[in-house]
């Protein structure tokens, strides 16, 4: 049993073809899958996916590349949703230079803010940076979260940059990146992360991994990280599976029955 930690079967790239998706990820192991809403259209679409299917849980937030959007009407919107039993995280949010469709200076603050809610909620949250990382550590050091814990998700930063944020309380989640022949650092990454903190995703439809680089992702995909990761700890494929399965429930206080 495998759970995705982060997809989108939320976007138009899978429109009419969930229950299909579903069913190939079922034949690969991938039994469980938290799909990711990052704006109103996403949000809407991960919340009837979760109610629609026992193996759906909802993440929802405000993504950075939103950022200017965000207003008390979109709070006051999302502050009674966090309360549904399937909506397990607050994200995705964080921060992200590389598209900068806002200052840095109002993602922080909804970046911030978010957080906060997270606290208010008691819900883990899931971090999204791009070409960002010193900037999303320094607000993650100042804000208590360990209070909450949360994931670092599709990370992509060397040992040490894993290891500050281990350091603060944070899971490690490990994309199909880590099947790049030339992804040297995030495969380190995946060898010395704790077990217990380490989790798996594929952030379908994006970064397919080897053998599919270049096409649609899929959750079911999932798989072929989990393969990867087996190889580089000399683990077999059903331990790892098994315990990223298991924090992933913890973290998101998934009980053994859903």
């Amino acid at each position: 049993m495998i759970f995705d930690t982060h997809t989108h079967l939320n976007v138009k790239a899978f429109h009419g073809e969930e229950e299909s998706v579903l069913q190939r990820a079922k034949e690969l192991g991938v039994s469980e899958l938290a799909v990711v809403g990052f704006d109103y259209e996403t949000i809407n679409k991960s919340l009837e996916l979760s109610r629609n299917f026992n193996s759906i849980y909802s993440i929802i937030g405000w993504h950075p590349t939103e950022a200017g959007s965000y207003t008390n009407k979109i709070e006051n919107w999302l502050m009674p949703l966090y309360e549904l039993p399937k909506v397990v995280a607050v994200g995705e949010i964080g921060l992200d230079y590389h598209w900068m469709e806002d200052p840095k200076e109002v993602q922080e603050r909804v970046f911030r803010r978010q957080l906060a809610i997270s606290r208010e909620v008691n819900l883990p949250f899931a971090i999204h940076t791009r070409d960002a990382i010193e900037d999303t550590y320094q607000v993650l050091a100042s804000e208590q979260v360990h209070k909450t814990g949360g994931i670092m998700h599709s990370f992509s930063g060397d040992v040490e940059w894993a290891k500050r944020f281990l350091d603060l309380g944070l899971h490690i989640s490990i994309s199909g990146v880590v099947t790049f022949k030339k992804a040297i650092e995030v495969q380190e990454v995946a060898k010395m992360v704790p077990l217990e903190r380490l989790l798996v995703e594929t952030d379908a439809p994006y970064l397919s991994p080897v053998p599919f680089r270049g096409k649609r992702n899929e959750t079911g995909y999932t798989r072929y990280v989990v393969e990867k990761i087996a190889e580089l700890r000399g683990m077999s494929v059903e331990e790892v599976a098994k315990i990223t399965t298991e924090n992933a429930h913890r973290l998101l206080r998934i009980n053994e029955n859903g």
